[in-house]
């Protein structure tokens, strides 16, 4: 005799049906739409704003997208070459107190933070001096109980729950427009984790309601920049390579420089970030998940600075069998 299913799995099996099939259709819908779209978005945008192009469709719109030299990349750390010129940063200004103003933006992709090159950096394998012009985030969502990592770059696979990305332009230029056509730029990249609350971060966590919709501003009093990362003794091991803009138009020659040592928030910190900001101005979008996944490394190496300010571990490694002869020999 054959046997039906219960009514309630006959229930679970519609809901799934129906469900794949709304999926089904939102992508159908995106891809015909992106046909004609003219702006760039984030997978996660596409099902509320299926005229906007997603990541794999970004070359459409600019096509030094699709280019050799993308970011970000995932770094295979088996495959990273020492570099004995990458000597620690000079982190100048990061540290000063001001009464001047920072300007946070929802630029619709991300919240922004808009600087005026009082913060600079040199050394650290840069030639010349780098000021400051803005920072962002990139971040992922809470699924369920779960985070969805939302870093853009991945250390062998492995994604963070945040990504901070400090952008700096050589001093003679006045923005990354006219910096990025004079390789000009460097982005100093910062993994962020779930762990402790960070009060540095709580004045500029406070502003996100403020600048909920996407074109909002606001202002806030300046903080110690070097407030909002690791402290100078946890930024002498970096890795470092050639690579682009993550956001359109993906312009290359960008030299990046990213931090081993994450930056800690706790959980509802970072809650803040998906849960008060928004795509779009009318805010029926919440803002998820706004990462560029990676792109291929291709021909380009990573490199690594030394994790010793003064030596490379390589020679220290070498150091350790000479040590013991020398000490062995004194003995005799």
């Amino acid at each position: 005799m054959r046997h039906l299913p219960s009514p309630s799995a006959a229930r679970a099996a519609m809901g799934g049906l129906r469900a794949f099939a709304l999926l089904a259709l939102c992508f159908a819908a995106a891809a015909a739409a992106a046909k004609e779209g003219k702006n760039w978005c984030y997978a996660s945008q596409q099902c509320r704003d299926p005229s906007c192009k997603e990541p794999r469709l970004w070359a459409e719109l600019y096509e030094e997208c699709e280019n050799r030299k993308q970011s970000p990349v995932n770094i295979l750390t088996r495959q990273v070459k020492y570099d004995d010129s990458l000597k620690p940063f000079d982190f100048k200004n990061y540290n000063i107190k001001s009464d001047r103003k920072w300007i946070v933006e929802n630029n619709g992709h991300t919240v922004q933070v808009h600087l005026d090159g009082t913060e600079m950096v040199e050394r650290g394998g840069l030639t010349g001096k780098y000021k400051a012009v803005q920072f962002h985030f990139h971040w992922g969502s809470e699924v369920g109980e779960k985070l969805s990592p939302g870093s853009e770059h991945s250390i062998d696979g492995v994604r963070y729950a945040m990504e901070l990305h400090i952008v700096h332009i050589k001093e003679e230029f006045n923005n990354v427009s006219s910096a990025i056509q004079r390789k000009g730029v460097a982005v100093l990249g910062f993994f962020m984790t779930v762990g402790k609350e960070n009060s540095n971060y709580e004045p500029l966590i406070s502003k996100l309601e403020v600048v909920s919709a996407a074109g909002k501003k606001t202002e806030m009093p300046a903080l110690m920049l070097g407030s909002l990362i690791p402290e100078k003794k946890d930024l002498t091991n970096f890795y470092r390579y050639t690579g682009s803009l993550t956001t359109p138009g993906c312009n290359e020659e960008v030299v990046w420089t990213l931090f081993e040592k994450p930056i800690e928030l706790d959980m509802i910190q970072m809650g803040k970030f998906w849960k008060s900001l928004h795509f779009n101005s009318n805010m029926t979008h919440f803002m998820v998940d706004n990462f560029r996944p990676v792109q291929p490394l291709n021909s380009r190496i990573v490199y690594k600075s030394s994790s010793n300010a003064l030596l490379p571990p390589r020679n220290l490694l070498l150091l350790v069998p000479t040590a013991a002869y020398l000490a062995f020999a004194s003995i005799q």
